[in-house]
């Protein structure tokens, strides 16, 4: 429904309008709990920032950007487990930056069960036009959202534009599948964590043909459908990885983790 390359010049012009060098949080480091206003949305918009404590302030830093599941907001996984998240990338020395998505599924209309080898399920979603939790408005904003948030980070922050990673968990990873393939241009690589919300047929596959990619999944939860896009992206010789844990839905996020912090540290040194 959007343009990819009309929306990142839109939010391109808004970061502009709207970043200021001689704020006393410009270039901050650290923890950040930062929003800026969503004309669109007619709402302060939040989102969180975290930019490693031994950072130079000169040197470009690699980014990963951080999208939640539902029914959480852009805090809810940085906190959790003794905010393993934010504490992984200030030791690899990663800007980390997790937008709330503007209440929405970041423009992904799948949902359970419409997972990966779904067909009747998916086939039910995508007849009636959108998902029945998200409307087209909220999905439109939502994706809106975290372009934003992005070009928002990118016009204060020196960045490695060779080194920008996009994970998420569930709804997250969901969003991570389907902006991982219309933003393709951003990524050097994508990290879905527990969430096969994407399709065989009608999935652009050529737009990640050459963006390395990092599947996990907790078998206690949808191991099945991960394991099938694992499968059908290994076959068709994508850069593909694979990992499942022996947990549930969840649990298996403080486990993988490290893992995917490893894999981006990997296909950095490339």
């Amino acid at each position: 429904m959007l343009d990819a390359e009309a929306q990142i010049k839109a939010s391109q012009e808004m970061a502009k309008s709207l970043v200021d060098s001689t704020a006393k949080s410009w270039r901050q480091k650290g923890d950040q709990h930062r929003s800026y206003f969503f004309k669109e949305a007619n709402e302060m918009m939040p989102y969180r920032v975290c930019v490693p404590q031994n950072w130079d302030g000169k040197k470009k830093l690699p980014l990963v950007m951080f999208l939640h599941g539902g029914w959480n907001d852009e805090s809810s996984y940085l906190d959790a487990n003794d905010k393993q998240l934010v504490k992984l990338a200030d030791k690899y020395g990663y800007l980390l930056v997790s937008p709330l998505g503007c209440h929405a599924a970041y423009g992904n209309n799948l949902l359970l069960p419409a997972v990966f080898g779904e067909q009747k399920e998916t086939a039910k979603i995508i007849a009636d036009g959108r998902n029945k939790i998200h409307s087209k408005e909220a999905q439109i904003l939502s994706e809106k959202d975290v372009i934003n948030v992005l070009e928002l980070v990118l016009a204060e922050y020196p960045v490695n534009r060779d080194a920008l990673f996009l994970i998420g968990h569930s709804m997250g990873a969901g969003g991570t599948w389907y902006l991982g393939a219309k933003y393709a241009g951003y990524w050097k690589g994508l990290a879905p964590m527990s969430g096969p919300f994407v399709l065989e047929h009608g999935y652009p596959w050529d737009d990640i043909r050459n963006i390395p990619v990092f599947i996990s999944e907790g078998s206690k939860a949808a191991g099945r459908s991960s394991r099938l896009i694992h499968q059908l992206m290994a076959e068709r010789d994508f850069p593909v990885e694979y990992m499942e844990v022996n947990e549930g839905h969840s649990e298996m996020v403080p486990i993988v983790l490290p893992h995917v912090f490893l894999f981006m540290e990997r296909i950095r040194q490339r």
